[in-house]
């Protein structure tokens, strides 16, 4: 750009900064007569014409520009702008169209093409591209006005229609789940509302062994385990036992998460060393506490008389899990999903909650469940009252007796060589 052209150009940018868009236009038309064809100018003159609400001219102007530079989007926005303007919806879309071809994750191409879709009453299409808009959209600090407020209103617009989608879907889901046991629709709603936005699908997070090819349920159906009644037959004695033990101020119970001295911050640091989340353990790390036992022997017995896990002396681990009052257990993952963890709710007050991956359960005073702790989990005690449940672990359904004992020989042969493939949590 030579220096009289450069004159021109910073007199009409002063004439526009001060509205005199008239003026700003002659001073560029000026500088164009003098270099014909320069898409800077050529998209400045557009801009100019825009804003004296002249689109046709406008869509000209950009049209000659994006020609001259055909890989520039910003000159293609400025086409699809000017076409809006002129009410030229098929303009429009191949403007933006070209941008998206540039760069198929531009988030304003994006969001004004789901704004034309919803324009054109094209619901769906308008209500994923708004989804996709959003996905790569900057933060919100970094948008204008205009462009924040879209972004808002194309959000609040794919929830509603994702959510009059869900009402249409579950209506004609109904019928056909109707009389079905859980069993049989359990994984099916978890795929319709994976589609459908309403939860997400987890997968496990084995710090230590993760054995492959096993289904990643985050609950096990109870059909898995037969003795499940007995066990909740059990709970009042079960519960009775546990509550002498705290009437007795029983020394017995301690922190859950105890950590070395030194050790670094973390979403433990919290709870450790503290007795909001406490243990009174019956069985550690596949050893028998048998002081522990001899205090409840109905509890005792019952989890001797069970087909608890046996990793190689490792396992089972069995407690009474005791949640304060408003205390959060966070977000986290088991150490391998050879085995299953057993709740059994003993005192259960309102505000308490457990979540595994996708789903959230309220422990039932006397109802059991069973669970894939390496898929991530979480518990807290909102209530101003104690929560108590007795945990266990069992194998996992899904592994045969052959497979375990040869589960249990590798953690053989790892303790003799002094690896430790199988941390303890926490």
């Amino acid at each position: 750009m030579d220096g009289r052209v450069a004159r021109l150009v910073s007199a009409a940018q002063q004439a526009q900064q001060a509205r005199q868009l008239d003026e700003a236009a002659r001073l560029m038309e000026e500088a164009l007569a003098l270099a014909p064809g320069d898409p800077r100018l050529l998209n400045a003159l557009g801009t100019i014409r825009l804003g004296l609400g002249e689109p046709q001219a406008a869509h000209v102007l950009f049209t000659r520009a994006a020609a001259a530079d055909p890989g520039e989007p910003i000159l293609w926005l400025n086409v699809a702008r000017a076409s809006r303007d002129m009410g030229d919806d098929a303009g429009e879309q191949d403007a933006l169209d070209r941008v998206l071809a540039i760069d198929a994750r531009h988030f304003v191409a994006l969001l004004r093409k789901a704004h034309l879709a919803e324009r054109r009453g094209e619901d769906s299409r308008a209500a994923a591209l708004y989804g996709q808009a959003s996905a790569v959209a900057p933060p919100e600090g970094q948008l204008s006005g205009d462009l924040g407020a879209l972004l808002a209103h194309g959000r609040d617009f794919a929830r509603t229609r994702q959510t009059a989608f869900g009402t249409v879907i579950d209506t004609a889901m109904a019928e056909a789940f109707e009389g079905l046991p859980p069993a049989d629709t359990r994984r099916v709603r978890a795929a319709v509302d994976r589609m459908l936005g309403r939860r997400q699908i987890y997968a496990n997070e084995c710090s230590g062994m993760h054995v492959p090819f096993l289904p990643a349920d985050e609950y096990f159906d109870r059909a898995h385990f037969p003795w499940m009644e007995r066990l909740e037959a059990a709970a009042p004695a079960i519960r009775a036992e546990l509550q002498d033990l705290l009437a007795r101020g029983d020394d017995g119970f301690a922190p859950y998460v105890q950590f070395p001295s030194g050790y670094p911050e973390s979403k433990w640091s919290e709870l450790d060393h503290s007795k909001r989340w406490s243990a009174y353990f019956l069985w550690r790390h596949g050893k028998r506490v048998d002081d522990h036992c001899a205090r409840c022997p109905e509890t005792a017995a019952l989890l001797d008389s069970l087909p608890l896990a046996d990793h190689a002396g490792r396992a089972p681990t069995a407690f009474f899990s005791l949640l304060h009052p408003k205390t959060r257990i966070p977000p986290h993952t088991g150490v391998t999903n050879a085995r299953t963890i057993v709740h059994l709710a003993l005192i259960v007050p309102e505000g308490c909650g457990f979540r595994v991956g996708g789903e959230t359960r309220q422990w039932v005073e006397g109802q059991a469940f069973a669970f894939d702790d390496t898929i991530e989990h979480e518990a807290w005690n909102d209530s101003d009252q104690l929560r108590a449940v007795l945990i266990f672990d069992v194998w996992n359904p899904h592994i045969g007796a052959g497979e375990r004992a040869l589960i249990n020989r590798f953690f053989t042969a790892a303790d003799t060589s002094g690896m430790d493939p199988f941390p303890e949590e926490h």
